[in-house]
């Protein structure tokens, strides 16, 4: 490993609190709830994606440098902060200093959906684990800023999109993206994304779908494949795992 990638790999066990514990088994069995809200929901851990893809970002971020994809990199709907700070984190790393990382979320939680257009959305919004546990995901922008701050990753080439999507992103001062990860969960969140950013994105960039492959609470992958149809994108969706797709803009 060079130096750069065996900073990146404690980095992604850092950021998942994966140093000692392991990684919670993304399986459907009564005790992956259980162990989920454990490791990340009371744990110290700032992000609650699986290895898989964080190494899916690393790839795709080396990727579009060693070929000189133009464009920042954003990540719509970030929680704690974990993944805009591994993007941060591999830029450092490969000592890239012309490109921003976009944090944008609303730092309020998800947005309630719409019971009539999306009831399934709308169920699981109000449950009382979604509501009560995950407090529908809510971090506030202080506390993702001292995340960002504490793995000395804070600068001037971080910068913060505070709002609902349909509100921040159209009017954000993004000239160019190489790297848009999309974890906004719902489907409104997901077209506001796409709508607004799409674009924006280089050819040869990526767009990372974190909840494509979830169809039990969310209308994520719907907005996705209407999105595509509308704009005759044909590029294929190549998977991560389980839930995660991508896909490389190719027009």
């Amino acid at each position: 490993m060079t130096a750069a990638q065996l900073y990146l790999d404690l980095l992604k066990k850092s950021l998942t609190n994966t140093l000692y514990a392991k990684e919670p088994k993304r399986e459907d069995s009564p005790r992956f709830i259980l162990e989920f809200i454990e490791h990340y929901i009371k744990g110290p851990a700032i992000t609650m994606l699986p290895r898989a893809r964080l190494d899916n970002i690393e790839a795709c971020v080396v990727d579009v440098i060693e070929r000189g994809i133009p464009g920042d990199l954003i990540e719509t709907g970030v929680w704690r902060g974990g993944a805009t700070i591994f993007m941060r984190g591999a830029l450092k790393a490969y000592g890239v200093g012309d490109r921003q990382v976009w944090v944008a979320d609303s730092f309020e939680g998800l947005p309630e959906p719409d019971p009539v257009r999306f009831p399934i959305e709308a169920k699981f919004h109000n449950q009382p684990l979604v509501r009560n546990v995950y407090r529908q995901f809510k971090v506030d922008l202080e506390a993702v800023k001292a995340n960002f701050a504490t793995y000395g990753l804070l600068d001037a080439r971080v910068r913060f999109l505070k709002g609902w999507f349909q509100d921040t992103l159209p009017g954000a001062p993004i000239e160019r993206l190489s790297v848009m990860r999309l974890d906004g969960d719902y489907y409104g969140s997901t077209m506001d994304a796409l709508t607004a950013l799409y674009d924006r994105l280089s050819v040869g960039g990526y767009v990372i779908v974190d909840d494509y492959g979830e169809d039990a609470w969310t209308y994520c992958r719907k907005a996705v494949d209407e999105f595509r149809d509308a704009r005759g994108i044909a590029d294929p969706l190549r998977q991560v795992d389980e839930k995660c797709y991508y896909w490389q803009r190719s027009a």
